[in-house]
């Protein structure tokens, strides 16, 4: 059985989390993933009877932790795509937020079935650094035995590395939600779209 699109993801990312200001300019963004886990995983521990009771603990966690690393302003605008160059600041803000506001209610659950960095293995990095676009090759072990691909995207900012897509077995969560998110925006406008967004009316890629 195949883990979930953004589920995989989201496992994952929570161990590349840490503070990106630090990183080395020049530095390879893989070294993340390794550096952060031990302390990720000790916080997912040692709430994980407590988040079984309380999920909106997990979803602080996702906030805390995942957030930091992403630059969802950019992601918005790839989604968006020439959406974004009619859009106004505010609404290229609103649905930056109301995007990951629903990833993170949805799948902030998927924390308990991530226990040990173990589960994933930094592949080494065969291309050069590109501060535009470095990607980082991960495989996930899933209970199944097997494994799921899921390579993190990043670009160099003012702040650091951070990423701003996530390819999961060869299908870019950017290009998915952007062919959904242009059908939608089409029908109905952004606004709308926003909207439907912050309700939890429209289904992420893979949920």
């Amino acid at each position: 059985m195949r883990i979930s699109f953004i589920k995989s993801a989201l496992l994952t990312t929570l161990l590349l989390a840490g503070n990106l200001a630090a990183q080395d300019q020049l530095g390879d963004p893989s070294g993340l993933i390794d550096k952060a886990a031990s302390s990720i995983l000790e916080k997912i521990n040692a709430q994980r009877d407590a988040i079984k009771k309380d999920s909106s603990l997990a979803e602080a966690i996702v906030r805390n932790d995942l957030l930091p690393l992403m630059d969802i302003h950019y992601s918005a605008r790839l989604i968006l795509g020439r959406e974004a160059r009619r859009a106004s600041p505010q609404q290229l803000a609103d649905f930056a937020e109301a995007m990951n506001d629903l990833l993170i209610s949805r799948y902030a659950s998927g924390i308990l079935e991530f226990r040990s960095k173990e589960q994933v293995e930094v592949l080494k990095m065969k291309s050069r650094i590109n501060p535009k676009a470095t990607p980082v090759k991960t495989r996930v072990r899933l209970d199944s035995g097997g494994y799921a691909q899921v390579d993190y995207v990043f670009h160099m900012t003012d702040d650091g590395w951070k990423i701003f897509d996530v390819v999961v077995e060869g299908i870019s969560y950017i290009v998915s939600f952007r062919d959904q998110i242009k059908l939608e925006v089409s029908a109905n406008g952004l606004d709308a779209v926003i909207k439907r967004l912050s309700r939890g009316e429209i289904e992420t890629p893979g949920a």
